[in-house]
């Protein structure tokens, strides 16, 4: 009796450490990749290519590292946006490589060659898809995803992606995109914030019929280990080079909009997407920085050189951040009421970021927040109930 008390007690110790360690993060939940009794058994005696980047760990060892060890024929990497390492500047051209440890092709699927080619495709049985999403419609990630399962939907390819916390997976906000603004940064009728993990959005990817021709990809899934949506995520590297911190991460899908319009986002500064400002902002905040070229990060930041006021939403607690569980837009609308052009404040890219022209239409015609984000309502609520057809957690 005192002995199964005792193994009671250590259980839930174990269980409190595992919640409470790691800022919030319980250490029971471990990514796809760490279920190689579930995936590795498909791909003895394949030959295989993997699209991923610097986030493809298992440990502190990359997937295609990991895969050679146990034996599997390896043939290719593909590599999405910022390159397979993760050191390209964002929309940088990125041309195709050597890998320099295991001597791999590096194939890009940013710029020109987006879907892998027959060519490309020719000589490899199943393809691996493992990369650190963001959950954020303009995440560039998930547009890779679209178009690496049409090519393998179309070539007969099974496809198997290594399921991954995402770290804005506790809420679902935002105007849906509108096929007038289907673009690299918002290929998919969502909303801005779609609250699901990578594998969850492939699953919903084949389920809707969104590939070319309504086409299915052999789509598997390699789930996590006990996930919860609602947690807040301490990812072990950072996803793109912009986005270094947890505080970045989880203000990107309202910092964002910022880059469809004159105002700087921070790249080029040790804070980006954790502060904005703009020149003329001078006689209204004390906060300001300068824009400074950084070495795999931001090669020619917006306003480079010049100095910029604004706000440090770097010094908001976490806890703040993410309580909200909503799009914030009060920055972006209080720097339109600021500007002193209002004429050029926003650019053509806004409303791809946007997917729609209604979100810049109502701040131009100075709707207030509320009503705003009350005009989202009736898509989320349908976007909502197709999105639970295709959750594994709860």
């Amino acid at each position: 009796m005192q002995k199964n008390l005792w193994v009671m007690k250590f259980q839930i110790l174990f269980l409190l450490f595992g919640l409470l360690s790691c800022d919030g993060v319980s250490q029971l939940t471990s990514p796809g990749i760490e279920r190689s009794e579930d995936y590795l058994p498909l791909l003895k005696g394949q030959n295989i290519a993997v699209v991923s980047n610097h986030t493809g760990l298992r440990g502190d060892t990359h997937l295609v590292d990991y895969l050679l060890a146990q034996g599997i024929s390896v043939k290719k990497i593909f590599s999405p946006e910022h390159g397979f390492r993760g050191d390209a500047d964002a929309g940088a051209h990125i041309n195709n490589a050597m890998d320099s440890k295991t001597q791999l092709p590096i194939v890009s699927l940013y710029g020109n060659n987006k879907k892998p080619t027959v060519e490309q495709l020719k000589d490899i049985d199943i393809v691996v898809f493992d990369i650190q999403d963001v959950g954020v419609r303009f995440y560039t990630y998930i547009s890779t995803l679209h178009y690496v399962m049409e090519a393998c939907a179309q070539q007969n390819k099974p496809f198997i992606v290594l399921d991954r916390p995402n770290p804005n997976a506790y809420f679902v906000d935002g105007p849906m995109l509108q096929p007038p603004y289907r673009s690299f940064v918002g290929m998919h009728p969502v909303p801005v914030v779609y609250g699901m993990t990578i594998g969850e959005y492939a699953r919903m990817i084949n389920g809707e019929g969104w590939l070319d021709s309504s086409i299915q990809c052999a789509l598997t899934v390699v789930p996590m280990r006990n996930f919860n949506r609602q947690e807040i995520v301490s990812l072990p590297v950072a996803p793109s080079p912009n986005l270094p911190s947890k505080q970045a991460v989880a203000l990107y899908p309202s910092l964002c909009f910022f880059e469809g319009t004159v105002v700087s986002v921070g790249r080029g500064t040790h804070l980006p997407f954790e502060i904005y400002g703009h020149p003329d902002f001078k006689d209204y905040f004390d906060f300001s920085f300068t824009p400074q070229p950084v070495q795999g990060k931001s090669a020619n930041p917006p306003l480079k050189d010049q100095v910029c006021y604004g706000e440090n939403l770097s010094l908001m607690p976490l806890d703040s951040i993410v309580s909200v569980k909503h799009l914030e837009l009060r920055w972006l609308i209080n720097a339109y009421q600021l500007s002193k052009d209002k004429a050029h404040f926003f650019t053509n890219y806004f409303d791809k970021l946007a997917g729609t022209d209604q979100l810049r239409q109502q701040i131009i015609n100075g709707v207030p927040e509320a009503q705003i984000r009350a005009s989202w309502q009736g898509n989320l609520e349908k976007f909502l109930l197709v999105r639970q057809k295709y959750l594994l957690y709860e």
